[in-house]
C-alpha cells in the first residue's frame, strides 16, 4: 500500500466540507491506510500558509479589489503551485494520504467554463503547477445551481459565490463535462448525508482495498 490522493469536487453548497470531515474521521481506521501513514486533510484555495493569504485575496468581496479573470486564474495557480510543493508532494512522498476539498479541475470549471478563459491555456498552466501530482480518485458531489443557492441563502457569500445563478450553471455544466471525460465517481448531493458518506466509503474500499 502507498499514499493516495483523493479529491472531492462540486459547486458551493454541495456538502464537500461535511463529507470530508466524515471521511477523514473514518479513513485512518478503514484498513486502507498503512499503520504508520497519516491523513492530510486540506483544501484549495488556502491549503498552505501562503495559500491562506492568497485565499483572502481571491475571495475578497470588496468590489474595488475585484481581479481580472486572468489575474484570478494566476492567483489560483500560484496557490496550487505552493499547495503541491509544500503540502501534497511531501505527504505522498512520506506514504501519507491526502484528502483535498478541490484541486485543479475546479479551476477548469470555474475559470474555464465559468469565466470563458481558453481551456488549453488553463491546462498548460496546470501542467506546470501540478508538478505531476494528480488525484488517484476524484468524487463529484452533484447538485443543481438552484439548490446550491438555496442551501447558502443564510450565509454571507464570498466573491465567487456572489456571481449569481447563470455563472454557477456554467460552472456546474463544466464540472459535469469534466466528470464524464475523466470518469469521476459522481454522487447526487441531494441524498441523505449518511447515504452520501456511505457511498464515498464504498467507492474508496472498491478502489483501494488490496
Amino acid at each position: 500500500m502507498k499514499g493516495k490522493f483523493i479529491v472531492i469536487e462540486g459547486i458551493d453548497g454541495c456538502g464537500k466540507t461535511t463529507q470530508i470531515d466524515k471521511i477523514s474521521s473514518w479513513l485512518p481506521s478503514s484498513g486502507l491506510m498503512e499503520k504508520n501513514s497519516k491523513l492530510v486533510k486540506t483544501r484549495e484555495p488556502g491549503g498552505s500558509l501562503l495559500g491562506r493569504k492568497l485565499r483572502s485575496l481571491i475571495l475578497d468581496n470588496n468590489k474595488n479589489n475585484k481581479p481580472s479573470s486572468l489575474t484570478e486564474l494566476l492567483l489560483y495557480s500560484a496557490d496550487r503551485a505552493e499547495h503541491v510543493s509544500k503540502i501534497i508532494s511531501p505527504a505522498l512522498e512520506n506514504n501519507n494520504w491526502v484528502l483535498s476539498d478541490r484541486f485543479c479541475d475546479s479551476t477548469l470549471a470555474y475559470q474555464g467554463y465559468g469565466r470563458n478563459i481558453n481551456l488549453e491555456i488553463i491546462k498548460n498552466i496546470e501542467s506546470i503547477v501540478c508538478q505531476g501530482k494528480y488525484p488517484d480518485l476524484t468524487i463529484f458531489l452533484e447538485i443543481s445551481a438552484k439548490d446550491s443557492i438555496l442551501r447558502r441563502k443564510n450565509l454571507i457569500p464570498d466573491r465567487i459565490e456572489s456571481e449569481g445563478i447563470k455563472f454557477l450553471e456554467k460552472v456546474n455544466e463544466g464540472f459535469k463535462l469534466i466528470a464524464k471525460e475523466k470518469n469521476w465517481k459522481v454522487i447526487s448531493a441531494t441524498k441523505n448525508i449518511n447515504e452520501i458518506s456511505n457511498e464515498i466509503k464504498e467507492t474508496l474500499l472498491k478502489n483501494f482495498h488490496n
